[in-house]
């Protein structure tokens, strides 16, 4: 289902084994991505969708999107958890500190005083915006947030994001007649939306 599934050919590789191996693969990668936010799950989102266009099999891309969100909710849960638990400790701990270096100033004051104004609706776009995730994740710490009331924001966060990189890996899937040549469309797109916010920072500054 995952991108190394998409290339080889259908005829090679049953759908079964690609299912077997791509839903679990998918979830543990954007498992592991919502924890440690230097795997590209846009990406692997998109290019599960790429394969799931192709296939013949019903209900794959339902399954693309619910292991997808699935798994970018218990990841998000999870670090916001650790989190909680850092703010609590004297000393910090380890996630919180990776958290805050993920979180640049102007973004975290930004993220405050959005938080401040528009509440949930501000968590539930942040998953939209490249690099905004962690930045409102923070200032959700700092505004000592309870975990049900984060909860509640991020489910129908991580709904919009894993329909929004699908939509991506379906267009991707749909214009191309191979999956390997959608996979590629579709991760190409998606770094150029995610590398976007910062070329656009750079380019403003030399200004």
């Amino acid at each position: 289902m995952l991108a190394a599934s998409a290339v080889t050919p259908a005829s090679v590789v049953p759908e079964s084994t690609q299912q077997a191996i791509g839903y679990p693969s998918l979830f543990l990668l954007v498992l592991i991505g919502a924890l440690v936010p230097v795997i590209p799950t846009g990406a692997l989102v998109s290019s599960a969708a790429v394969v799931a266009v192709h296939q013949t099999a019903p209900f794959s891309l339902a399954m693309v999107f619910v292991t997808a969100s699935l798994a970018a909710f218990l990841g998000d849960a999870a670090l916001y958890w650790l989190g909680r638990r850092g703010m609590k400790s004297k000393n910090g701990s380890r996630w919180l500190a990776a958290i805050r270096a993920r979180a640049p100033e102007d973004r975290l004051t930004q993220a405050q005083e959005k938080l401040a104004a528009h509440g949930v609706a501000v968590l539930v776009l942040s998953r939209l915006v490249p690099a905004g995730r962690i930045p409102v994740m923070l200032a959700c710490l700092m505004a000592k947030w309870p975990m049900r009331r984060f909860w509640r924001g991020n489910l129908p966060a991580c709904l919009a994001w894993a329909v929004t990189y699908q939509l991506i890996g379906i267009l991707g899937g749909s214009l191309f007649d191979e999956p390997w040549e959608g996979v590629v469309a579709a991760i190409v797109l998606t770094l150029v939306i995610s590398a976007t916010p910062s070329v656009w920072k750079r380019v403003r500054s030399a200004r």
